[in-house]
């Protein structure tokens, strides 16, 4: 599905990860102001997905409060961004072997690295 809003990324994000397998996604609960500290959070049985739907690049911080998230409930962390990722993010998320994807105005995610690769391959 094409990506025009905000929301069209984040329900990308929901739909590929369905495609993979993980048939329980859902919007994660929000933070205790009532919001993710940015982007959106979907989660399913074994994975924490941020998804970064702004023009922004996702930043280091982005990724490693979804990897610290994910890391608290045992499950692996993915992470969407509509634009990208910062140089930072991506070497944190190398070291970490954090899947990335960037998701294109067409709305097919694309993998960035190879982790991200292996999971695409791999899936649930």
């Amino acid at each position: 599905m094409p990506v025009r809003s905000a929301r069209d990324a984040v329900t990308t994000a929901a739909l590929y990860l369905r495609w993979l397998g993980y048939a329980d996604v859902a919007d994660a609960e929000p933070g205790r102001d009532g919001r993710p500290p940015s982007g959106a959070r979907l989660t399913a049985r074994g994975v924490v997905a941020h998804v970064e739907p702004s023009a922004r690049p996702a930043s280091l911080r982005d990724l490693e409060c979804a990897w610290l998230t994910a890391l608290t409930h045992e499950a692996l962390c993915v992470c969407f961004a509509l634009c990208d990722f910062t140089p930072a993010a991506r070497g944190r998320a190398l070291e970490l072997a954090v899947p990335l994807f960037r998701i294109p105005l067409s709305g097919v995610p694309q993998a960035l690295n190879e982790a991200a690769r292996a999971f695409a391959t791999r899936g649930r």
